[in-house]
């Protein structure tokens, strides 16, 4: 389920006064008696710290569940509303197409939709695609979608057998590379350490990698990195390009901080010039991207950089219930740049069944044990009353995915694994969507819902929905979801902007929620949560990972079981189990695990 900040702040608190996302003029907040800007007043102390300081460095230092997308976007909006920013001139960035996409929406219903808001990359992307005519002549070179291709072409010129995990090691390590603002000279120095790809000898790994530049640069194209690295160059090097470039953007907000690499630093800073506005948000705790090249020394080192700057700690979790908060500053006691939590859930939502006083910690003989455990668990929450997409299970790697995915099906319990076929893609979705637009073109009279539920019910949905699982309810759940996301839009939407919507959210992978329990990876599981989760393979070896061997390495995994935790709004489970499959040699609970505690009493289960 996607995270919102329906519980991000006080909006929701009868004694803070109501509070509205309308830029229409000053409201009286009840609590404190003078005229509050509307676009303030559901802002606890420090958001509206955030939200008025509009000029010069800001560094927010945001703890999961406090509300920090709330307080950037009415931070923008109320910059628009006062006329301090001309909302063309500001940049929000961020990190995915999911993320701008959800910022977009959020500016739109607060007034302030022409402040453009976009991953590092399409922003770069689109000044690459505007610059390079007039800087270099002809049109920018195509992106290159997909490395393996070129990379396989790239191992046959230098007369090197690989398999495809291999090259896939190899993609990583230029990525690597290239995000480090390495040249093949400084990461052939580096390689030592860090070791090369697959079977491959020193000489063959930087010979493919060699090679691959190579075809690049013969075809005209560009890989991802590049983008980021070619924009820089032009405006480093091109004066009329960073001036262009400054004199259109003035102010610049950057969320998720923590997840910057040095490539994206270098690029915001000459977009930057010599100014300094600009306002960052970020949890070191929630660096989960080190390996890829991310790093939180920008946001723990802003200050140092602008001595001048505001900086404010967002540490009220507006999402968990204590015992699940306490349980997240335990893990992170101690750790570099940690915030100190402090659970501020309202307690009045609906619960499913009595709430345990604290998360569990679970003991299965083997992972089999764990996965029936876990699905048999689940199934009872949903007997209970839990909706299925309000729950979810989170694995620390992909193939953990299977054995999970088959116990609750065995269970009776409707499943999606988060990372595999997207939602839009689906064969289903796709019939449904293109016969919606079909239909559209059709003038309509009726209210919008009849419209949709006439078309979807042509291809085979009902109200109510089919009994039992397998196909035809997989088919079901995703009409069903489209049919829902009716509601989702504002009053007066026609069938054609509908239509569009969908469209839209196709594009961004902004995909709906379906009803079923969500599998997912630590990692793809960040930005999202839950009512209830179950964290699995919490033994050492799988968290962490066998291959962590130093404290940078284990550091990173602490912070990914951290996000884990954090996602659990009301009910928290934690389980591990003696053996892998059928595999001989017991497991041993993970370090972490003996950090937060004992096992329940009674917990252990076989």
């Amino acid at each position: 389920m996607p995270a919102t900040d329906a519980t991000a702040g006080p909006a929701t608190n009868a004694a803070t006064g109501p509070a509205t996302d309308a830029a229409t003029g000053p409201a009286t907040d009840a609590a404190t008696g003078p005229a509050v800007d509307p676009l303030l007043a559901g802002l606890d102390d420090e958001q509206r710290i955030v939200a008025e300081a509009l000029i010069g460095p800001v560094c927010v230092l945001a703890g999961a569940g406090t509300g920090k997308t709330r307080a950037i976007t009415h931070r923008i909006a109320y910059g628009v509303a006062s006329g301090t920013y001309d909302p063309k001139r500001v940049m929000a960035l961020t990190f995915t197409a999911r993320a701008a996409a959800e910022l977009r929406a959020r500016l739109h219903a607060l007034g302030a939709g022409q402040v453009p808001a976009r991953t590092f990359h399409a922003a770069a992307l689109a000044q690459l695609g505007h610059f390079w005519p007039l800087v270099v002549g002809g049109p920018a070179p195509r992106v290159l979608d997909f490395k393996g291709r070129l990379l396989g072409q790239a191992a046959e010129r230098a007369k090197v057998k690989v398999d495809t995990a291999t090259l896939r090691d190899v993609a990583a390590e230029i990525e690597w590379r290239k995000v480090q603002l390495l040249g093949p000279a400084e990461y052939e120095q580096r390689l030592p350490s860090r070791g090369p790809a697959g079977q491959l000898s020193p000489e063959q790994h930087l010979a493919i990698m060699a090679a691959y530049e190579e075809l690049k640069d013969e075809r005209r194209m560009l890989d991802f990195e590049d983008v980021l690295l070619v924009t820089a160059g032009m405006i480093e090097t091109e004066p009329s390009v960073a001036m262009q470039v400054r004199e259109g953007y003035r102010h610049f907000v950057v969320d998720e901080y923590q997840d910057v690499s040095p490539a994206q630093q270098r690029l915001l800073e000459l977009w930057l010039g010599d100014r300094a506005d600009v306002c960052v948000v970020g949890d070191a705790s929630q660096t989960i991207y080190s390996f890829a090249g991310a790093s939180s020394d920008y946001l723990l080192g802003f200050e140092r950089r602008y001595p001048d700057a505001t900086i404010v700690r967002l540490e009220r979790n507006y999402r968990s219930l204590g015992p699940i908060v306490e349980t997240a500053n335990r893990l992170m006691r101690g750790r570099a740049g940690a915030l100190r939590l402090r659970a501020d859930a309202p307690d009045d939502r609906p619960r499913p069944a009595a709430e345990p006083a604290a998360p569990r910690i679970v003991e299965y003989a083997d992972e089999f044990a764990e996965a029936r455990g876990v699905a048999a668990g689940i199934r009872e929450r949903i007997g209970a009353g839990a909706k299925p997409s309000d729950l979810a299970v989170l694995i620390r790697v992909n193939s953990q995915s299977g054995v999970y995915e088959h116990a609750l099906e065995e269970a009776g319990v409707p499943v999606r694994v988060r990372g595999a076929q997207r939602f839009f893609d689906r064969p289903e979705v796709k019939e449904a969507v293109h016969h919606l637009r079909a239909q559209a073109l059709v003038p309509a009279d009726g209210p919008l819902f009849s419209s949709v539920s006439d078309v979807l019910r042509g291809l085979g949905w009902s109200v109510r929905p089919p009994e039992g699982q397998g196909v035809v309810r997989a088919r079901w759940e995703s009409l069903d979801a489209i049919a829902r996301l009716v509601d989702d839009v504002p009053p007066g939407t026609t069938f054609r902007e509908f239509t569009d919507l969908l469209r839209t959210r196709a594009e961004t992978h902004h995909e709906p929620t379906v009803e079923a329990v969500t599998v997912a990876t630590l990692h793809s599981a960040k930005g999202l949560e839950w009512e209830e989760v179950f964290i699995v393979g919490v033994s050492e070896g799988l968290l962490p990972i066998a291959y962590a061997k130093d404290d940078t390495a284990i550091d990173e995994e602490r912070r990914l079981l951290y996000v884990g935790i954090t996602r659990a709004r009301r009910r928290l489970e934690l389980s591990w189990a003696r053996r892998a499959g059928g595999q001989r040699g017991d497991r041993e609970p993970s370090r972490f695990l003996r950090e937060l505690g004992t096992r329940t009493p009674g917990a252990a289960r076989t």
